[in-house]
This record gives C-alpha cells, structure tokens and sequence, in this order.
C-alpha cells in the first residue's frame, strides 16, 4: 500500500508541475522572473514533502498544489492586467546603456560588475562596448542590445567592400584600477598603458571608469563623469 501510495503521489506530481508549468506560460529558464523562480520552488518543496511523510494522504496533496495553482493563476492574470502589480511581481528592464551612455547606478543596483558585463555581451557576440548604443537588462537576467547603426548589416561583403576582421576587445581599466593579468594576456605593460592613456587625454588612471582595448579599433573610454551617476 505504501508504494502504491508514492506512485500515486508522484503521477499527481507529475501532472501538478505540467500544469503550473502551463500558468507560467511559455517561458525559457532565463526569461524566468525571481517570483516564477519561487512558484516553483515552493510547490517543489509541497511535493517533496508530501512524497516521504506518510501522514500527508493523497488527497491532502492535492488540496495543497491546486490551493498553491490557484494562486499562482490569480497572480498572473492580476500582473497581465494591472501594471503596478506587474512591476512588483515581474520587475521591470533596466536600462544600463542608453545612447552609448553607461549608468552606473543601474549597474551597481543591479550588482553587475564590468567584467560580468562583458561576459555577457561576449555571449550575444558583442566584443565591445562601443559597439552598444542601447542596452537592457531584462528582469529575467538576460540583456537585450541595440548596437549604433554603424556596426549593423548590410554586410560589407554585400557591398563588395574588403574590410579586416576586427579583434576582440580586452578590458584593461575597471572601475578605476589596472587589470593586470589582462594587460599581461593583451602582452603590454602598466607604463605602455600609462602612456597610451596619456596621448589619448586621459592622464589620470583613476578618473577612468572603463577602458577597452583592440589591437584593430585602439581604445574606448569612459570616465566617470562621462556615466551617469
């Protein structure tokens, strides 16, 4: 009877999280708010409880999923139809990059780091910051980009035009400081850098919020007055 009783809990199971699932919509795991997060985490920790206590029946399980399903289907339809509850629940995109401007207050309420940044332009095939005119950070995690204009198609090869493959960008100055070991990696030293840094105006290392470097495109720079915040 017990095992009886756990196949029984475990198909329900299974059809309870097909169903919350489903009220969650069509979602990839990174388009997943915190709250979806605690959807199911929350119902997980229901199942997995009722699953080895043999004083929780089976009926009981069902009363506590579809109480727990409802409330997330109530939940979602008062965040489709009400902003405010949609901005509590959902949150809303972040604007980090806006007209090749870089917000740092954004970044540090969203505690991103630069380099953590770059990580993630890197996996949207973005290898520099001057390459983004706009960007978003979704309230899922993932960041939407809006490059300048001069950096998206018609292809040069559909102009018939030659132009060289350009380098990755190396991130050589973070938030004021020097990042040695990239500096080490692009195979320059801190006094190359200085002086580079110099004849581009840029005299005082710790005025600079952030520098890129490509042996193609050279340097781009934004100190931290030139960031909002």
């Amino acid at each position: 009877m017990l095992y009886l009783d756990t196949v029984v809990k475990l198909v329900l199971g299974l059809l309870a999280l097909l169903i919350v699932t489903r009220l969650l919509g069509k979602k990839e795991m990174g388009q997943f708010t915190p709250f979806d997060f605690v959807y199911a985490l929350i119902l997980g920790a229901l199942l997995e409880e009722s699953l080895y206590d043999e004083k929780i029946s089976v009926f009981q399980m069902l009363f506590g999923v579809t109480v727990w399903g409802i409330l997330i289907y109530i939940v979602e339809i008062l965040a489709v139809k009400s902003r405010p509850i949609r901005k509590i629940l959902k949150g809303e995109p972040s604007i980090i990059v806006q007209d090749g401007n870089l917000d740092m207050k954004v970044m540090k309420k969203n505690h991103i780091e630069m380099e953590q940044l770059r990580s993630m332009l890197r996996e949207q095939g973005v290898f520099s910051l001057s390459e983004v005119r706009d960007l978003y950070l979704e309230p899922g995690g993932t960041i939407s980009i809006k490059k300048h204009s001069k950096t998206e198609p018609p292809a040069a090869e559909t102009l018939n035009i030659e132009v060289a493959d350009e380098a990755p960008s190396i991130l050589l100055v973070d938030e004021g400081k020097i990042k040695k070991e990239n500096l080490q990696y692009a195979g320059k030293s801190s006094k190359w850098l200085k002086d580079a840094l110099q004849k581009e105006g840029y005299p005082i290392i710790t005025e600079i919020f952030v520098a890129e470097w490509s042996p193609t495109n050279s340097f781009y720079i934004k100190t931290y007055k030139d960031c909002n915040g």
